[in-house]
């Protein structure tokens, strides 16, 4: 049998009051971290309830000409269900108001507790595309509504995926028709990769495939030797190494004449 010594249980005595404390601090350090989540849990449960912090405002923003809050608001009730300010995903709604045919880009944030903001670019219609669709800055074809817009536009034609390259041809040369006050109504690419021009006098200006800028520029000089007779012009075939083929309007004077620089 052990015998224990006066030190020896003065020993045992202090480490058993040593240890208390620390008893103590660890049993109140996991109730303290019981509640805390205990708190956390119930309090993520209330804001992840259906029932709590529903998304029932929205704040449109934006330099808009086309697009208005009920188009926004029709565009997000097709979605199936909104969440609450907790549970909704912002690029749900992102996705759902950029497939509204005017908006170019949209921003969407949450804004505590119940608000939707909603920020929206739209596109800038630079063209009337094939005869049913738009054209922005970049070339980009997109559906807005031809009948929205408040100014006329030129009208493009061309394949599918040229409208960046139509609307640049149409950029670089529309000015240097300007210079004689005339102006394009139409510009065509068609499937043979030919180019043709409508003027807003109704002449038609056929240019082919080739030498696209020298068949402009040898209008131009024709143009000017036309002087009064200009009026009288139904069209101008430009598809020759030189010199261009005029048509005249048949009540004006019939037939045609070859005209050479």
């Amino acid at each position: 049998m052990t015998e224990l010594t006066v030190d020896d249980v003065e020993f045992q005595r202090e480490n058993r009051i040593n240890k208390t404390p620390h008893i103590i601090g660890a049993l109140f350090l996991a109730v303290v971290v019981t509640l805390i989540g205990s708190i956390l849990y119930s309090t993520l449960s209330w804001m992840w309830d259906d029932q709590r912090l529903p998304l029932s405002k929205m704040i449109l923003q934006g330099d808009l000409r086309y697009v208005t809050q009920e188009d926004v608001q029709r565009a997000l009730a097709r979605i199936d269900h909104i969440g609450t300010f907790m549970s909704q995903d912002v690029d749900v709604l992102q996705q759902s108001v950029e497939a509204l045919p005017w908006v170019a880009h949209a921003a969407v944030r949450k804004q505590w507790p119940d608000t939707v903001k909603v920020y929206l670019t739209e596109h800038k219609a630079e063209a009337i595309w094939n005869g049913n669709a738009l054209l922005n800055e970049h070339g980009m074809v997109f559906d807005g509504d031809i009948a929205q817009l408040t100014e006329d536009k030129v009208k493009l034609y061309g394949p599918v995926a040229s409208g960046p390259e139509v609307l640049n041809v149409y950029r670089q040369i529309s000015p240097e028709f300007a210079k004689l006050d005339l102006s394009i109504s139409s510009l065509v690419l068609n499937d043979r990769r030919a180019w043709q021009i409508i003027l807003d006098n109704g002449i038609r200006l056929e240019l082919g495939k080739e030498s696209l800028a020298e068949r402009v520029a040898r209008f131009f000089s024709l143009y000017r030797q036309l002087g009064s007779k200009a009026a009288k012009v139904s069209y101008v075939d430009l598809r020759y190494d030189t010199g261009a083929a005029v048509g005249w309007f048949p009540e004006q004077e019939l037939g045609q004449e070859n005209t050479d620089d």
